[in-house]
């Protein structure tokens, strides 16, 4: 299949497009992140060659942390130059504050992409992972330990975050940037070993394919769209279930599926510390504990900042 015409595949069965709750429908706004990499040239140049086709208006957003010197310096005067080449309006963040952690600096880029969305009155973010992108999560999850939602890993779409490269090997997006003449830049940081990440894509992987399967990025995309698909049902009806029983009663929760009875408990935390992140299938463990208890007597357990408490039939979630 075509290159674009695979993006427009994906953009149409993951309705990456559509208005989402609250912002008004018309012309389509999409902040794009663009780092300077093969991977987010590829993603703007493509979104510019559709941008008549779905009647776009595109806003480059790029953030320059700063931690290499002149090559952030490089890195960021590329991303002014293709703003200049597609006429497009940019927004830049220079991070003065030295960060080294890998979720911090993904917190920050996100953060200001979102500040950039509300500017601009943006429908979405555009972001440019692909296929070996999403087989590297999914490993780095499996070795740290996670469960179906963890599987799931990067999603087409999570709220204004849209990735249309997602399904995208990354050598047909090298050969498409290739074919086009785009420039882009390399973050040699990521060819070293200093990141978990950086361990799995240099030399986990590439040992796997050489020893193991050499289709293992694609097997482990596959795992989790099926994944993906299984949590979904999982996840709406916990929520639906949630939405009819106002209270958690300990002797319905105990007639539910256990898959099911830990999405529950997982969206009833949710509602009080969105940072799920945080919650590890440990501390589901301890509230299980309690519902299966045979105590009479009133029980609580603290965790994360918030209060489990049971008291005869009745489990509370509150605020510590």
């Amino acid at each position: 299949m075509n290159f674009i015409k695979k993006i427009q595949e994906n953009i149409f069965r993951h309705e990456l497009f559509e208005s989402p709750k609250g912002i008004p429908s018309g012309r389509r706004r999409i902040v794009v992140g663009v780092s300077g990499g093969p991977d987010s040239v590829c993603l703007l140049d493509v979104l510019v060659e559709l941008k008549e086709k779905y009647d776009l208006k595109l806003i480059i957003a790029h953030v320059n942390y700063g931690l290499r010197g002149k090559d952030s310096a490089l890195d960021e005067k590329l991303v002014n130059d293709l703003a200049k080449k597609y006429s497009l309006p940019i927004e830049i963040l220079k991070q003065k504050k030295s960060i080294h952690s890998e979720e911090k600096l993904r917190d920050v880029r996100y953060k200001f992409f979102e500040q950039v969305r509300k500017k601009y009155h943006a429908n979405r973010i555009a972001v440019a992972h692909n296929l070996n992108d999403q087989a590297e999560t999914v490993l780095l999850r499996i070795l740290r330990g996670t469960g179906l939602r963890g599987l799931g890993a990067i999603k087409f779409k999570n709220n204004n975050i849209i990735r249309p490269l997602l399904d995208v090997p990354r050598k047909e997006i090298l050969a498409y940037s290739r074919k086009n003449n785009l420039a882009w830049r390399i973050d040699k940081t990521n060819l070293g070993l200093d990141f978990t990440r950086n361990k799995i894509r240099n030399k986990l992987l590439p040992h796997i394919e050489r020893n193991f399967n050499r289709n293992i990025q694609e097997v482990l995309y596959k795992l989790s769209q099926s994944v993906a698909a299984d949590y979904d049902f999982i996840n709406r009806f916990a929520g639906e279930w949630l939405v009819t029983n106002k209270t958690l009663e300990v002797s319905v929760l105990k007639k539910l599926h256990p898959a099911i009875r830990c999405e529950v408990l997982r969206q009833a935390i949710e509602k009080l510390n969105p940072n799920l992140r945080d919650i590890e299938s440990v501390h589901i463990a301890e509230i299980l504990k309690v519902l299966k208890s045979s105590k009479g007597k009133r029980q609580k357990i603290t965790l994360k900042g918030l209060k489990i408490e049971r008291r005869g039939d009745k489990l509370t979630i509150t605020k510590a």
